[in-house]
């Protein structure tokens, strides 16, 4: 048995040489093994000397076998011995041929599983909130309180500011263009059709799904970085169960409340516009209002705010439980959360508008 212990690198080579030349197993044709567990560092140039004895002690009749070895310096010791041998570097597979269709063919593919794995957390939502509602003694209301006055009651200046001045931008704007016609008093029904619609429900659900739906991926996507989550599935706690379902109910009920509050407001700035650009006083202002919005404009509206809930809780839990143990990961999934929240959102506002004026609604 030959050992070769130490470092073996270009620093040593010099000295190792004349010590492998003079190597000398005795009786030919026999079974040498060639110990390198003791072998600390191995670079190329060593690889090079330990292939060369092997070569020689072949070259001898003798059978050679490496033993002891780490994985890495076995490696790097058969790469030296390919090219020492004339053997072809292994070929780089091509790229695709049309990158263009590959990467839309990922791309859906991608997309597909994306839906199909939403699909099934919702399924395990309904399932676990039916499960909740069978046995209301768990339902976890510190959370669920907690979590109702961030959604809503926090989230009323910045709603209520950004739709005050949505409201004039709607006014002045609707303004003048129909002061060209002598029709300003239109610029009313204008904004109540616009605002209770759609501009209103649809606004508040951006800003919430950009405020909210964000929230709930760190949090619960910090939760996982810290291994929380993993300790809650230890102690047998669902964690759909305490960190989903209390966001989404709260949700559930503060959005159609805060995009209620949110149209009040953007038809008081539009008020304010009409009467300071117009000269259209409050109370003329009210009497056009009534006549141009029915019940069933508030009612388009409202029914969407609690379909939108649900797909930013939804979407922003589920991107919060796929981060993986990274803080870059809560970054990049907190960014993914807000843009599918609004994407999906104004998707489903194109939807409803679509059934609502087919069923002539």
């Amino acid at each position: 048995m030959l050992a070769a212990a130490g470092r073996w690198d270009i620093a040593s080579a010099q000295s190792l040489e004349p010590q492998l030349r003079v190597q000398d197993p005795g009786k030919r044709n026999s079974s040498i093994c060639l110990d390198l567990a003791d072998m600390t560092a191995l670079d190329t140039a060593g690889a090079l000397l330990l292939d060369r004895l092997i070569r020689r002690l072949r070259g001898q009749g003798h059978k050679v076998a490496i033993v002891g070895a780490r994985s890495d310096l076995c490696q790097l010791l058969m790469d030296v011995q390919r090219i020492t041998n004339g053997e072809p570097r292994p070929e780089i597979p091509e790229g695709p041929r049309f990158p263009a269709l590959y990467q839309l063919g990922f791309v859906t593919v991608s997309l597909w599983h994306g839906v199909l794995s939403m699909l099934n957390f919702l399924g395990l939502v309904m399932v676990t909130l039916g499960r909740l509602l069978l046995q209301p003694s768990r339902i976890r209301w510190k959370p669920f309180i907690f979590h109702l006055q961030q959604t809503g009651l926090n989230s009323l200046p910045i709603i209520g500011l950004l739709s005050f001045l949505i409201g004039i931008v709607l006014a002045y704007q609707g303004a003048d263009q129909l002061r060209r016609f002598g029709a300003e008093i239109y610029v009313v029904n204008l904004l109540g059709i616009g605002v209770l619609r759609e501009i209103g429900i649809l606004m508040t659900s951006i800003i919430v799904a950009g405020r909210s739906g964000s929230a709930f991926t760190a949090q619960i996507g910090t939760m996982k970085v810290n291994q929380e989550i993993d300790a809650m599935r230890t102690l047998g706690l669902d964690p759909l169960e305490l960190l989903v379902l209390p966001r989404m109910i709260a949700l559930l009920i503060a959005l159609p409340l805060v995009a209620f509050y949110a149209n009040i407001v953007a038809l008081t700035g539009g008020a304010v516009m009409a009467y300071s650009y117009l000269d259209i006083g409050f109370v003329q202002f009210t009497r056009q209002l009534q006549i141009a919005v029915t019940p069933s404009t508030l009612f388009v509206g409202m029914v969407k705010a609690p379909v939108f809930a649900v797909v930013i809780a939804l979407v922003g839990c589920y991107q919060g439980l796929r981060v993986t143990g990274s803080a870059e990961s809560v970054g990049l999934l907190t960014t993914k959360s807000v843009v599918l929240s609004i994407f999906l959102v104004i998707v489903l506002d194109a939807v409803f508008s679509i059934l609502f004026s087919y069923l002539g609604v």
